[in-house]
C-alpha cells in the first residue's frame, strides 16, 4: 500500500509540474497541429525527461547540484530567458502549411525539438525548487534519503505522470487537426510565438527586477 501511494504521489507531481501552460505546453500543441499526434508526444519527451532530471536531484537529495543550481541561477534563467525569446522569434518568422504536414518524422529530426524543450526545462531552477517542495507536501517523501528502492520509484513515477499529461494533451489536440487551414495555423502560430516571446522577456525582467533593483 506504501507503494502504490508513492506511485500515485509521483504522478501526482509529474502531472502537476507539466500542466500549467508555458512555453513548452505551446510548443507541443503547435508541433500536434502541424505534424500530428506522435510528433507533439515525442516533443514533449524532452520535458518529461528534465522533470526526470529534477526529481532524480529532489529525491535524492544531491546536495552539490541544488548548491550548483541556487548559485548559477541567474546565468541558467538568463540563458532560457534569451532562448525563448528566440525560439518565440523563430517560431513568429515560419509559415507553416497543413500541406508540409506528415504523420511522423524520423527520430533524428526530432532530436532537435526534444534538446528544445529539455533545455526550457533545466534552465528554470524554479522547477527544481518546486519539485523539492510538492516532494515534501504532496509525496511525503523524505528528500535526500537513503531508501533508493523508493527514490527510484518515486523519480520513475514523476517521468511517468509527466509523459502521461504530453500524450493527453497531443491527443486532445489532435482531435481537432482535421478542422484546421493553413490561416488558422499561422493564427496559431503567431499567438505561440508571441506567447513564448513573453514568458522568455518576463524571465529577463524579473532577473534584472531581483538583480539590479
Amino acid at each position: 500500500m506504501e507503494y502504490l501511494t508513492l506511485v500515485l504521489s509521483g504522478l501526482m507531481v509529474g502531472v502537476a509540474v507539466a500542466a500549467p501552460i508555458g512555453p513548452v505546453n505551446l510548443i507541443c500543441i503547435r508541433r500536434t497541429l502541424r505534424f500530428g499526434g506522435i510528433n507533439g508526444f515525442i516533443s514533449g519527451s524532452g520535458a518529461a525527461i528534465g522533470d526526470g532530471l529534477f526529481a532524480t536531484i529532489a529525491a535524492f537529495g544531491v546536495t552539490a547540484a541544488i548548491t550548483f543550481v541556487k548559485n548559477y541561477s541567474f546565468a541558467l534563467q538568463l540563458v532560457g530567458g534569451l532562448f525563448l525569446i528566440g525560439l518565440g522569434i523563430k517560431t513568429w518568422l515560419a509559415h507553416p502549411h497543413l500541406d508540409d504536414a506528415i504523420p511522423e518524422k524520423a527520430l533524428g529530426e526530432l532530436l532537435p525539438v526534444i534538446g528544445s524543450t529539455f533545455v526550457l526545462t533545466i534552465t528554470n531552477p524554479a522547477t527544481m525548487l518546486g519539485f523539492m517542495a510538492i516532494f515534501g507536501g504532496i509525496a511525503g517523501f523524505a528528500v535526500g534519503t537513503e531508501d533508493y528502492g523508493r527514490a527510484c520509484l518515486l523519480v520513475a513515477s514523476v517521468v511517468a505522470g509527466s509523459a502521461l499529461w504530453w500524450g493527453a494533451l497531443t491527443f486532445f489536440v489532435s482531435r481537432f487537426r482535421t478542422r484546421m487551414s493553413d490561416r488558422m495555423l499561422e493564427i496559431i502560430n503567431h499567438v505561440s510565438a508571441a506567447l513564448i516571446i513573453l514568458f522568455g522577456a518576463a524571465v529577463l525582467c524579473r532577473i534584472v527586477w531581483e538583480r539590479f533593483i
